[in-house]
């Protein structure tokens, strides 16, 4: 089978700082920004990479959401428990010191695991958690 990720989904409660951190502060490319009934859909990628975006949507936007998931799903972002993503780089002590310097919320700081990686977590402006991993030996 030929299977490869084409794009993942993180909620934001903020377009505005969620464009912010993954654009300016991680240097995604902005694929796509799209409203709908004062909601936006926002696509960032890495460079150099067009097939694997992380698409950012308004987490209420599912019309087969009931209040009271809503309700959940609010309440498990703001403790930073609803949703995660690991992205991998070369230089993870590099990536740390930039996002630090933008006051990302740091939850790790770089560390050696015994699994073969070094990496780092931060949440992003809605409470994500945003894994950097580098693997030992690059």
């Amino acid at each position: 089978m030929d299977l490869n990720i084409h794009a993942s989904f993180l909620p934001h409660d903020d377009p505005d700082a969620a464009l912010a951190f993954y654009r300016d502060t991680l240097g995604f490319e902005v694929r796509g920004d799209v409203g709908y009934e004062g909601m936006r859909w926002i696509t960032v990628g890495p460079a150099g990479q067009p097939g694997t975006s992380i698409v950012l949507h308004p987490p209420a936007a599912d019309p087969g959401v009931t209040e009271d998931e809503r309700r959940t799903i609010t309440e498990m972002m703001a403790k930073g428990t609803y949703a995660s993503i690991v992205l991998s780089t070369t230089d993870v002590d590099g990536v740390f010191d930039r996002l630090q310097a933008s006051d990302a919320e740091v939850v790790q700081e770089p560390v050696d695991q015994p699994y073969g990686v070094r990496d780092c977590a931060f949440r992003d402006p809605a409470g994500n958690m945003v894994r950097i991993q580098q693997l030992k030996g690059q």
